[in-house]
């Protein structure tokens, strides 16, 4: 499956990338994130601590065990701050 990845704030600073397009088998968005975090020590680094990102799947704020079947696009954040 083919998906556009999109990070934003200090995940796209540290990938060094706002967008790519993806070539996945993963199931869900935790498995995609095992995938990408396997890719080099950019997304590695990117992804170390799961609980200062959030993801949504198709523009829908999502959890990382929901399924990407049919998905084309997830992005990936750090969590909302009001003020």
């Amino acid at each position: 499956m083919r998906l556009d990845v999109l990070y934003f704030a200090w995940l796209r600073e540290r990938i060094g990338l706002p967008r790519e397009a993806v070539e996945t088998e993963a199931t869900t968005v935790r498995e995609l994130v095992a995938e990408l975090a396997a890719r080099d020590d950019w997304h590695a680094a990117a992804f170390a601590d799961m609980t200062a990102v959030r993801a949504a799947v198709d523009q829908v704020l999502t959890d990382l065990d929901a399924p990407l079947a049919g998905a084309r696009e997830v992005a990936f954040f750090p969590p909302m701050t009001g003020g």
